[in-house]
């Protein structure tokens, strides 16, 4: 007969053991939905775009940002990170990533949304690069699943500019 110890530890190892190969089926079946976000951005205006005393660009925009994210979401999300970057090439960096905005989606019914904002980081470039700079804007996000493996990806959006003189 087995003492009141071992019995303890063969239920709690194997009701672990158990607990484990359901957080990794859970994980394994995030991998099974191929998610399709769809995002839109429009830059309504630049607020200003200044140089400043110190040989700084930086500029400040108005977004209308949209984003229907509800296809990232499956019963093992538990929210989801999402953020807007300005990327651009200078002479001296191959790619350059301002974050612009960025907010926490909590749910699948929060996750479809319109936000007319200007940018809530400051858009600073060291140096004098930005004058006439094509820009992409890109809408990365994070999923943060209940159990498994966090993943990310992201959105590209083309064909952006910003002023050739300063306002």
């Amino acid at each position: 007969m087995h003492s009141f110890g071992y019995r303890a530890n063969a239920l709690v190892t194997f009701a672990a053991t158990i607990l484990a190969i359901i957080c990794a089926l859970a994980s394994f079946s995030d991998t099974l939905k191929s998610p399709s976000p769809m995002a839109q951005v429009q830059v309504l205006s630049i607020n200003w775009f200044q140089n400043q005393p110190n040989g700084n660009d930086e500029v400040s925009m108005t977004l209308n940002i949209s984003a229907d994210l509800q296809s990232l979401f499956t019963w093992n999300t538990k929210q989801v990170f999402v953020f807007l970057a300005a990327e651009y090439e200078t002479p001296k960096n191959s790619l350059n990533q301002i974050s612009l905005w960025d907010s926490i989606i909590p749910s699948k019914a929060s996750a479809k949304f319109q936000i007319h904002t200007s940018n809530k980081y400051r858009f600073v470039d060291q140096g004098s690069n930005l004058r006439g700079k094509e820009f992409n804007l890109t809408l990365h996000w994070h999923v943060m699943p209940k159990t498994g493996k966090m993943f990310a990806n992201k959105l590209v959006m083309f064909g952006y500019r910003l002023p050739q003189e300063y306002r």
